[in-house]
């Protein structure tokens, strides 16, 4: 039996590592997990059946309930003159029971865990009726990782979807390229403020031209799914039939041990890091701590950054920090 590999550049995921094809013998992997860990690393996409019995009874349930919510109701009544609306999505429903399955589905966790050679777990759930007709993007501008690249999406079709239907679209083999941050796109953020995705999208344009890539739709049937690397530029086609939805699941993942960030809130070269202490394994409820080197970041490191943090807080904070360091002056 092949041994693990013993990996240089541990800081970067197996399946885009450099010496990928030295490590796959070690992965130990079946051959189903092969293609889709060799399709990752090439393509940085790859298709698969979601592995779920019973997922035609979930998803239409699924749906029935989304339909229901206020954020998703008008995709019930879709129609020609239905226009995309500028929220069309429901981020993190997770008290639906079915949402949670689809998110923390055994199968998935242990093929992601096992190509990426960390633990995975997923930190956010999206659902949509329609096509979000979004500009192509790397999802590794909005929530990254240190070290960078372990963060992955899985989107699963809840019903057939064709070329009318506003599919994802993607371009094979952006995923490689270098992951940008604000600076290098010319743009300066001040403490606070946020960069937002179109900053980046002149950029993001240009490199398509230059290396000539051309865009893939994914035109799914009902249960098929597609895993991504953090950095593969995708987006949403044009939807033009009206009449028909776009229901669909999008599960985003982290790794264990590392530390999450926003890269459009951070300046990271200047070393302030929107730290994200906000993560939950959706599919536990559970907390999970920033990171680093197998240590965890002490909170005087994170939260003057901190998300969903309050001004008032961190001044308190401050304070009690510096009540602290008097104190200890005295003594």
């Amino acid at each position: 039996m092949a041994q693990p590999f013993d990996n240089p550049i541990p800081g970067r995921p197996l399946v885009e590592s450099p010496f990928f094809e030295a490590a796959l013998p070690g992965m130990r992997l079946d051959d189903e997990e092969t293609r889709i860990a060799r399709e990752l690393h090439t393509l940085g996409f790859a298709v698969l059946d979601f592995p779920m019995q019973d997922f035609d009874a979930t998803a239409e349930r699924l749906k029935s309930d989304l339909a229901k919510t206020p954020e998703l109701a008008d995709m019930a009544r879709i129609g020609p003159d239905t226009p995309v609306p500028a929220s069309n999505r429901l981020a993190n429903h997770t008290s639906n029971a079915d949402v949670r399955r689809i998110a923390g589905n055994p199968r998935i966790l242990e093929i992601l865990s096992k190509i990426y050679g960390r633990r995975a777990f997923p930190f956010q759930t999206l659902n949509f009726g329609m096509g979000t007709q979004q500009h192509y993007h790397s999802d590794s501008v909005h929530f990254s990782s240190i070290p960078e690249r372990f963060m992955v999406g899985v989107w699963v079709a809840l019903e057939d979807i064709g070329p009318d239907q506003g599919p994802l679209i993607y371009y094979p083999g952006s995923h490689t390229w270098p992951i940008l941050q604000s600076d290098d796109v010319g743009h300066s953020l001040t403490r606070g403020e946020g960069s937002g995705q179109a900053v980046f999208d002149r950029a993001w344009e240009a490199l398509v031209a230059a290396e000539n890539l051309k865009p893939v739709e994914f035109h799914p049937r009902k249960g098929q799914a597609l895993i991504w690397a953090a950095n593969l530029l995708h987006g949403g086609a044009t939807h033009t039939d009206r009449t028909k939805s776009r229901w669909s699941q999008v599960t985003h993942y982290f790794f264990e041990d590392c530390a999450y960030y926003t890269p459009v809130f951070s300046n990271p070269r200047l070393g302030d890091v929107y730290f994200r202490n906000d993560v939950k394994d959706v599919s536990t409820g559970q907390p999970v701590p920033n990171k680093y080197m197998g240590r965890l970041l002490s909170e005087e490191r994170t939260n003057t950054r901190r998300l969903n943090t309050s001004p008032v807080e961190l001044a308190r904070r401050a304070l009690n920090r510096a009540r602290h360091m008097l104190a200890a002056r005295r003594g």
